[in-house]
Protein backbone atom coordinates (compact mmCIF):
# COMPACT_ATOMS: atom_id res chain seq x y z
CA UNK A 1 0.00 0.00 0.00
CA UNK A 2 1.36 3.43 -0.99
CA UNK A 3 0.78 5.95 1.81
CA UNK A 4 1.07 9.71 1.42
CA UNK A 5 2.00 11.45 4.66
CA UNK A 6 0.55 14.95 4.90
CA UNK A 7 2.32 16.43 7.90
CA UNK A 8 5.79 15.16 8.71
CA UNK A 9 6.39 16.20 12.28
CA UNK A 10 6.99 13.83 15.17
CA UNK A 11 3.68 12.05 14.61
CA UNK A 12 4.26 11.77 10.87
CA UNK A 13 7.68 10.23 11.44
CA UNK A 14 6.26 7.72 13.93
CA UNK A 15 3.51 6.78 11.46
CA UNK A 16 6.14 6.29 8.77
CA UNK A 17 8.14 3.94 10.99
CA UNK A 18 5.11 1.79 11.77
CA UNK A 19 3.87 1.80 8.16
CA UNK A 20 7.24 0.57 6.89
CA UNK A 21 7.36 -2.11 9.59
CA UNK A 22 3.95 -3.33 8.37
CA UNK A 23 5.19 -3.64 4.78
CA UNK A 24 3.83 -0.44 3.25
CA UNK A 25 5.56 2.13 1.06
CA UNK A 26 5.67 5.90 1.52
CA UNK A 27 4.46 7.71 -1.60
CA UNK A 28 5.45 11.11 -0.26
CA UNK A 29 6.29 13.11 2.83
CA UNK A 30 4.67 16.53 2.59
CA UNK A 31 5.12 19.29 5.13
CA UNK A 32 5.00 23.09 5.11
CA UNK A 33 8.58 23.21 3.80
CA UNK A 34 7.87 21.20 0.63
CA UNK A 35 4.14 21.64 0.12
CA UNK A 36 4.62 22.43 -3.58
CA UNK A 37 5.82 18.84 -4.11
CA UNK A 38 2.26 17.65 -3.54
CA UNK A 39 1.38 18.73 -7.09
CA UNK A 40 4.00 16.36 -8.50
CA UNK A 41 2.13 13.26 -7.32
CA UNK A 42 -0.06 11.47 -9.85
CA UNK A 43 -3.43 10.02 -8.79
CA UNK A 44 -2.14 6.44 -9.12
CA UNK A 45 0.88 7.16 -6.92
CA UNK A 46 -1.22 7.17 -3.74
CA UNK A 47 -3.49 4.48 -2.25
CA UNK A 48 -4.34 6.38 0.93
CA UNK A 49 -3.41 9.60 2.73
CA UNK A 50 -2.67 9.95 6.43
CA UNK A 51 -3.12 13.60 7.41
CA UNK A 52 -1.55 14.89 10.64
CA UNK A 53 -0.70 18.49 9.80
CA UNK A 54 -2.00 21.64 11.55
CA UNK A 55 -5.43 23.13 12.30
CA UNK A 56 -4.76 25.88 9.75
CA UNK A 57 -4.02 23.57 6.81
CA UNK A 58 -6.04 20.40 7.50
CA UNK A 59 -9.24 21.32 5.65
CA UNK A 60 -7.36 22.42 2.51
CA UNK A 61 -5.25 19.26 2.61
CA UNK A 62 -8.30 17.01 2.91
CA UNK A 63 -10.12 18.88 0.15
CA UNK A 64 -7.16 18.50 -2.23
CA UNK A 65 -6.98 14.76 -1.58
CA UNK A 66 -10.70 14.03 -1.85
CA UNK A 67 -10.83 15.91 -5.15
CA UNK A 68 -8.19 13.46 -6.41
CA UNK A 69 -10.12 10.45 -5.11
CA UNK A 70 -7.50 9.66 -2.49
CA UNK A 71 -8.95 8.10 0.69
CA UNK A 72 -8.02 10.26 3.69
CA UNK A 73 -7.34 9.31 7.30
CA UNK A 74 -7.20 12.52 9.34
CA UNK A 75 -5.98 12.95 12.90
CA UNK A 76 -5.53 16.73 12.95
CA UNK A 77 -7.74 18.49 15.50
CA UNK A 78 -8.81 22.12 15.84
CA UNK A 79 -10.44 22.51 12.38
CA UNK A 80 -13.81 20.84 12.85
CA UNK A 81 -15.87 23.96 12.14
CA UNK A 82 -15.20 23.03 8.49
CA UNK A 83 -16.06 19.36 8.86
CA UNK A 84 -19.60 19.64 7.37
CA UNK A 85 -18.13 21.00 4.12
CA UNK A 86 -15.53 18.21 4.02
CA UNK A 87 -18.16 15.53 4.56
CA UNK A 88 -20.36 17.06 1.84
CA UNK A 89 -17.38 16.97 -0.55
CA UNK A 90 -16.69 13.35 0.37
CA UNK A 91 -20.28 12.44 -0.47
CA UNK A 92 -20.22 14.35 -3.77
CA UNK A 93 -16.98 12.70 -4.90
CA UNK A 94 -18.02 9.27 -3.57
CA UNK A 95 -14.77 9.30 -1.64
CA UNK A 96 -13.60 7.87 1.66
CA UNK A 97 -12.85 9.96 4.75
CA UNK A 98 -11.90 8.68 8.20
CA UNK A 99 -11.63 11.07 11.15
CA UNK A 100 -10.82 10.47 14.80
CA UNK A 101 -9.72 12.88 17.48
CA UNK A 102 -7.55 10.06 18.81
CA UNK A 103 -6.48 6.81 17.11
CA UNK A 104 -5.28 4.99 20.22
CA UNK A 105 -7.28 1.83 20.91
CA UNK A 106 -6.89 2.49 24.64
CA UNK A 107 -8.28 6.01 24.33
CA UNK A 108 -11.28 4.75 22.40
CA UNK A 109 -11.99 2.27 25.17
CA UNK A 110 -11.64 5.22 27.56
CA UNK A 111 -14.26 7.13 25.54
CA UNK A 112 -16.71 4.28 26.18
CA UNK A 113 -15.85 4.09 29.88
CA UNK A 114 -16.40 7.86 30.09
CA UNK A 115 -19.94 7.52 28.73
CA UNK A 116 -20.77 4.66 31.09
CA UNK A 117 -19.58 6.64 34.12
CA UNK A 118 -21.54 9.71 33.00
CA UNK A 119 -24.66 7.57 32.70
CA UNK A 120 -24.14 6.31 36.26
CA UNK A 121 -23.82 9.91 37.51
CA UNK A 122 -27.17 11.08 36.12
CA UNK A 123 -28.92 10.59 39.44
CA UNK A 124 -26.22 12.24 41.57
CA UNK A 125 -26.36 16.00 40.89
CA UNK A 126 -24.21 16.77 43.93
CA UNK A 127 -21.15 15.77 41.85
CA UNK A 128 -19.56 18.45 39.67
CA UNK A 129 -17.90 17.17 36.48
CA UNK A 130 -14.71 18.69 35.08
CA UNK A 131 -11.72 17.62 32.96
CA UNK A 132 -7.99 18.21 32.67
CA UNK A 133 -5.88 17.48 29.60
CA UNK A 134 -2.08 17.68 29.48
CA UNK A 135 0.00 17.69 26.29
CA UNK A 136 3.46 18.63 25.08
CA UNK A 137 4.31 22.30 24.60
CA UNK A 138 4.28 22.00 20.78
CA UNK A 139 0.56 21.17 20.62
CA UNK A 140 -1.15 24.12 18.95
CA UNK A 141 -4.83 23.68 19.79
CA UNK A 142 -6.53 23.70 23.18
CA UNK A 143 -8.48 21.93 24.43
CA UNK A 144 -7.36 18.75 22.73
CA UNK A 145 -9.67 16.98 20.33
CA UNK A 146 -9.68 14.05 22.74
CA UNK A 147 -10.89 16.27 25.59
CA UNK A 148 -13.66 17.66 23.38
CA UNK A 149 -14.75 14.12 22.48
CA UNK A 150 -14.83 13.25 26.18
CA UNK A 151 -16.91 16.35 26.93
CA UNK A 152 -19.32 15.47 24.14
CA UNK A 153 -19.63 11.97 25.58
CA UNK A 154 -20.58 13.39 28.98
CA UNK A 155 -23.09 15.78 27.41
CA UNK A 156 -24.79 12.87 25.64
CA UNK A 157 -25.44 11.22 29.01
CA UNK A 158 -26.04 14.23 31.30
CA UNK A 159 -28.93 16.29 29.90
CA UNK A 160 -28.06 19.27 32.12
CA UNK A 161 -24.68 19.72 30.45
CA UNK A 162 -25.00 21.64 27.21
CA UNK A 163 -21.51 23.00 26.51
CA UNK A 164 -17.86 22.95 27.49
CA UNK A 165 -15.63 25.82 28.60
CA UNK A 166 -11.88 25.89 27.94
CA UNK A 167 -9.56 27.39 30.56
CA UNK A 168 -5.81 27.67 30.05
CA UNK A 169 -3.09 28.85 32.48
CA UNK A 170 -2.12 32.47 31.95
CA UNK A 171 -5.46 33.41 30.46
CA UNK A 172 -8.43 35.02 32.16
CA UNK A 173 -10.61 32.14 33.41
CA UNK A 174 -14.04 31.91 31.86
CA UNK A 175 -17.11 31.50 34.06
CA UNK A 176 -18.41 27.94 34.27
CA UNK A 177 -22.18 27.72 34.71
CA UNK A 178 -24.21 24.73 35.82
CA UNK A 179 -24.80 23.79 32.19
CA UNK A 180 -21.07 23.68 31.34
CA UNK A 181 -18.11 21.31 31.70
CA UNK A 182 -14.80 22.99 32.46
CA UNK A 183 -11.79 21.68 30.52
CA UNK A 184 -8.41 22.73 31.92
CA UNK A 185 -5.63 22.55 29.30
CA UNK A 186 -1.99 22.28 30.43
CA UNK A 187 1.11 22.20 28.20
CA UNK A 188 4.11 20.52 29.79
CA UNK A 189 7.40 19.23 28.34
CA UNK A 190 7.01 16.30 25.94
CA UNK A 191 3.84 14.75 27.43
CA UNK A 192 2.13 12.66 24.66
CA UNK A 193 -1.30 13.03 26.26
CA UNK A 194 -2.99 12.67 29.65
CA UNK A 195 -6.75 13.06 30.10
CA UNK A 196 -8.63 13.06 33.39
CA UNK A 197 -12.39 13.18 33.94
CA UNK A 198 -13.45 13.89 37.52
CA UNK A 199 -16.69 14.05 39.46
CA UNK A 200 -16.29 15.90 42.75
CA UNK A 201 -18.67 16.47 45.64
CA UNK A 202 -18.20 17.93 49.12
CA UNK A 203 -17.29 14.51 50.48
CA UNK A 204 -15.30 12.71 47.77
CA UNK A 205 -14.00 12.57 44.22
CA UNK A 206 -14.31 9.99 41.44
CA UNK A 207 -11.71 10.08 38.66
CA UNK A 208 -10.95 8.16 35.48
CA UNK A 209 -7.68 8.82 33.66
CA UNK A 210 -5.90 7.79 30.49
CA UNK A 211 -2.12 8.29 30.25
CA UNK A 212 -0.33 7.79 26.94
CA UNK A 213 3.29 6.66 27.33
CA UNK A 214 4.29 7.47 23.74
CA UNK A 215 2.98 8.32 20.28
CA UNK A 216 3.18 4.68 19.20
CA UNK A 217 -0.43 3.84 20.08
CA UNK A 218 -1.79 6.83 18.15
CA UNK A 219 0.38 6.11 15.11
CA UNK A 220 -0.44 2.39 14.99
CA UNK A 221 -4.15 3.15 15.12
CA UNK A 222 -3.83 5.59 12.22
CA UNK A 223 -2.01 3.03 10.06
CA UNK A 224 -4.60 0.35 10.89
CA UNK A 225 -7.35 2.83 9.95
CA UNK A 226 -5.62 3.49 6.61
CA UNK A 227 -5.39 -0.24 5.90
CA UNK A 228 -9.09 -0.60 6.71
CA UNK A 229 -10.22 2.43 4.67
CA UNK A 230 -8.76 1.45 1.29
CA UNK A 231 -11.52 0.15 -0.98
CA UNK A 232 -14.35 1.68 1.04
CA UNK A 233 -16.65 4.61 0.30
CA UNK A 234 -18.15 6.94 2.89
CA UNK A 235 -17.43 8.74 6.14
CA UNK A 236 -16.03 6.71 9.01
CA UNK A 237 -14.63 6.84 12.53
CA UNK A 238 -13.15 4.59 15.18
CA UNK A 239 -16.49 2.99 16.06
CA UNK A 240 -16.69 1.70 12.48
CA UNK A 241 -13.15 0.34 12.65
CA UNK A 242 -13.67 -1.30 16.03
CA UNK A 243 -17.00 -2.79 14.98
CA UNK A 244 -19.19 -1.03 17.53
Amino acid sequence: MNILLLGYGKMGKTIEQIALERGHQIAGRIDADNYADLANLEPDDVDVVIEFSSPESAAENITYCLERNWPVVCGTTGWLNRRPAIEALCERTKGAFFYASNYSIGVNLFFRLNKVLAQFMRNYPSYHVSMTEIHHTEKKDAPSGTAITLAEGVMEQLPGKQRWVSNEPGKEPLPVGEDAIEIESLREGTVPGTHTVRYESDVDRIEIKHVAHSRQGFALGAVIAAEWLVGREGIFGMDDLLGN
